[in-house]
């Protein structure tokens, strides 16, 4: 089977870009081929070399789309356009998008939905960000974007990384429910695992200098705002004695370094920066947090949990659906509850509630190994394409 994956650029620390590294590796035992549609790619490749997208080939299966552009819909729109004319040109099987481009058979909503994510984020802003995201030329391309893309009459399969996201396709879109399929992230279970703790716990908390008695948070990930990052460092102040370390980079970081210090964190608030290994970090923690605003189903999650770390997150994070509380964690309600989160934190405090929850949040996870996900993968394929032969 020939299949085309599309993805414009590539973040190391991107939960779809991961994602599409860890399928490329899943999938090459499953007699699959792979091509891989991109701006630039720095990470696991399909194949040695590259191919360049307006024509001039060299030898690999990475195919480079990257026309000129000034500012993020120019971006968008040429990358767009450049791939879907690679897509026509070439004999692909299947071609399966991580953006919202129209010329595909399968899309992966890994990003979510946008319209949904407006409607989170405007209800966390004020009355002049609320007034910027509605005229934002950005969010009305995208916006259009999407919609074309859900109208397609090629598109065949959309995948799902969680139940929410698929019940906000059905809701804004009315899509039949046989082209929703969920197949969540594959995580690697082997490299993410409950004995993390005893090789790293005791050496990453001295280097912080965090006693070993101290319950320490985590949290992982770009994008500050959405992920909930200033809403826990509020929720902190009452958890007394409890650290929190951050794992990621973002524009507001020395904004929010800031507030911690303001608000007599900083001996128990640790900004850690972004890291290639996470693994560590994991390791050290006892509770994994994200109240994000709005993640259709971040892998960092999924890491943690394979890692045996409870996780606490809210509603609008696809991974609560993995999180029955005070059983593989908590699940806040409204991400913009200072108040809940603050409990939530505290009982996770608790002595031996972490450990205990950690345990079960290791067996939740089990089923999502990466040979799950690749079966589930290939499965789709083999489908798609008997009914494209009929």
């Amino acid at each position: 089977m020939k299949l085309a994956l599309i993805r414009q650029r590539y973040n190391p620390y991107g939960g779809a870009e991961r994602f599409v590294e860890r399928a490329i590796t899943a999938l090459a035992a499953q007699d699959v081929e792979l091509s891989l549609l991109t701006r630039s790619w720095l990470g696991s490749q399909p194949g040695e070399g590259a191919q360049d997208c307006a024509g001039a080939q060299r030898e690999g299966r990475m195919i480079r789309c990257d026309p000129f552009y000034l500012g993020r819909v120019w971006r968008d729109w040429s990358f767009a356009r450049a791939v879907c004319g690679a897509v026509k040109s070439r004999n692909f099987d299947l071609v399966q998008s991580h953006e919202r481009i129209a010329c595909c058979d399968i899309y992966r909503a890994g990003d979510g939905v946008h319209r949904q994510w407006l409607i989170n984020r405007k209800r966390a802003a004020g009355l002049w960000e609320r007034v910027a995201l509605t005229l934002n030329p950005y969010h009305w391309y995208t916006l259009a974007a999407e919609r074309r893309l859900f109208q397609s009459p090629r598109l065949r399969a959309v995948i799902c990384n969680s139940n929410m996201v698929k019940q906000e396709l059905r809701r804004h879109f009315d899509l039949s429910e046989a082209k929703l399929q969920v197949i969540y992230s594959g995580v690697d279970l082997a490299a993410y695992h409950p004995g993390l703790r005893q090789i790293w716990r005791e050496r990453k908390r001295e280097e912080l200098g965090i006693a070993d008695a101290s319950t320490v948070f985590l949290f992982v990930g770009s994008g500050f705002r959405r992920k909930g990052l200033p809403q826990l460092l509020r929720a902190m102040e009452a958890v007394r004695e409890a650290h929190l370390v951050v794992v990621g980079t973002d524009k507001e970081l020395a904004r929010l370094q800031r507030s911690a210090a303001q608000a007599g964190l900083s001996a128990r608030v640790h900004f850690a920066g972004a890291q290639d290994e996470v693994q560590p970090w994991y390791g050290m923690a006892d509770c994994f947090v994200l109240p994000t605003l709005y993640d259709p189903f971040p892998n960092a999650a999924l890491e943690a949990m394979a890692s045996g770390l409870p996780l606490i997150t809210s509603l609008q994070c696809g991974a609560a659906e993995f999180v029955d509380s005070g059983v593989e964690g908590y699940v806040c309600h409204d991400p913009l509850d200072v108040v809940e989160l603050a409990r939530c934190l505290k009982l996770a405090a608790a002595p031996g509630q972490a450990p205990r929850m950690g345990v079960a949040a290791r067996l939740r996870v089990e089923a999502c190994g990466l040979e799950g996900m690749a079966r589930r993968l290939t499965r789709l394929y083999s489908d798609l394409l008997q009914e494209k032969s009929r």
